[in-house]
């Protein structure tokens, strides 16, 4: 279902919008955020000279550290009086970084969730369960006003308590379900255990995210749950979710809303821009935000963009689904992966779980690396729970080739029984970092 004009309208047209919009958020941010100003002067940025989107690369980049640096509202353009809402990521690394809306920005967020969500396959008056975390978290309100607006029945359960998600799913039939698909998994496997059959249920469509996933992941889920898993992007510096989605009938790409965001992608080491089909850094402009408007904002997330026409019917430009985040790669003795690229490899593999970890250790003078995986239920009952059997270091076998040969690294591995690493009721952790040193190898 297409709900707005501008999803399958003609690339100029995007692109003559697109330029009124930055020209708008240029005047704005100069006007009103003394950041931007600053920076614009430093690098000579004239705002008469922006006559094309293409140049959009005059401007500085905006990258995390702004943010903290000005916190907590430094860079808004609004006076606070302005504001009916205000999120925040986590802190983990620092101060976290303070987004806020006006009335009018979350209308435009609710309107753009609805789009996502009806990308996906929702339905007007259907139910939606949201299982992503409520509060400062941008995921679960963003998903909430987005369901109410397109006119499903939305059920705010927020993260957790998954004995109660299932009940939920069993005793108000709804037909799509939000999380992150580490979390769904860990859903399909608790229904499991209670002897229930996850593929059962009322469930049509899932619409996942908040974390890096592999297209094996995706299968893995839609055969666990016969639905049809659909991923969804967005990051609270530049909206939340629904700044790009994709749709159920292609499952190819990431259709971003080109009416409200200006996405680039760069080589992370030179910041220039790489061709459509490569992997980089995507990097965004915010053209319709009033309260926090973002200029050239190097998201740290690592994609490609496809401009072709996707069978769904919609125009607008899609990114291929996130490979990893750079703050996440591991550099393994001078070789760069990322998680999901492990997990893409690992689950293809039979009789293993997909669950897994990359446990960062030191031993001597050397970092080392072990992946923990959980065995196949039914191959540790058939071998008595004997982890030491041939079956097992046989596999360990298989798993060590297909990263080397696919991945060029190096990996110990250890396979645990099952129900041996911890479950999601969030974001997937993939990495655990046991060191307080760079994860190079």
């Amino acid at each position: 279902m297409i709900l707005h004009k501008i999803e399958t309208a003609s690339k100029m047209e995007i692109e003559r919008l697109q330029l009124i919009r930055l020209q708008e958020t240029l005047t704005r941010v100069y006007e009103k955020v003394p950041y931007y100003r600053k920076k614009f002067d430093e690098y000579g940025v004239k705002l008469e000279d922006f006559q094309s989107i293409r140049d959009v690369i005059k401007l500085p980049f905006t990258v995390k550290k702004d943010l903290r640096d000005h916190y907590p509202f430094g860079l808004f353009a609004v006076p606070q009086s302005d504001l009916i809402r205000i999120h925040a990521s986590s802190g983990t690394s620092g101060k976290p970084t303070v987004v806020g809306y006006t009335k009018k920005d979350i209308q435009n967020w609710a309107d753009l969730v609805a789009r996502s969500i009806a990308m996906s396959g929702g339905q007007p008056g259907e139910i939606l369960h949201n299982a992503y975390g409520y509060g400062l978290f941008t995921g679960g309100l963003g998903l909430h006003y987005g369901g109410e607006t397109l006119g499903m029945a939305t059920v705010p359960v927020s993260g957790g308590n998954t004995d109660r998600q299932i009940t939920i799913i069993e005793d108000f039939n709804p037909t799509v379900i939000c999380c992150t698909p580490s979390y769904l998994l860990n859903i399909a496997e608790k229904m499991e255990e209670l002897g229930k059959n996850p593929r059962e249920t009322s469930l049509k469509f899932g619409i996942l995210g908040a974390e890096p996933w592999s297209e094996e992941m995706r299968q893995t889920i839609e055969r666990k749950l016969n639905i049809k898993a659909c991923d969804i992007y967005g990051l609270s510096e530049v909206m939340g979710p629904g700044v790009s989605m994709e749709c159920h009938e292609a499952q190819d790409g990431l259709h971003i809303a080109e009416d409200h965001f200006l996405v680039e992608v760069i080589d992370p080491n030179t910041l220039l821009p790489v061709p459509d089909g490569e992997d980089g850094e995507l990097v965004f402009t915010s053209l319709t935000k009033e309260a926090f408007p973002i200029i050239r904002y190097r998201s740290g997330d690592i994609a490609s963009l496809n401009r072709d026409k996707c069978k769904c019917g919609r125009t607008t430009v899609r990114m291929s689904r996130v490979k990893g985040r750079i703050d996440d790669m591991l550099i393994i003795r001078g070789i760069n992966v990322f998680p999901s690229e492990i997990e893409h490899f690992l689950l293809t593999i039979k009789n293993i779980e997909p669950h897994y970890q990359l446990h960062v250790f030191k031993k001597g003078s050397l970092q080392h690396i072990e992946l923990q995986v959980e065995v196949m239920g039914e191959l540790f009952t058939a071998i008595r729970g004997d982890m030491n059997h041939g079956e097992i270091n046989t596999l360990k076998k298989q798993i060590q080739n297909l990263i080397k040969n696919h991945c060029l690294i190096t990996l110990d591995v250890n396979v645990l029984q099952p129900k041996s690493l911890p479950r999601s009721e969030g974001k997937a952790v993939r990495i655990v970092n046991h060191i307080n040193e760079s994860m190079q190898v």
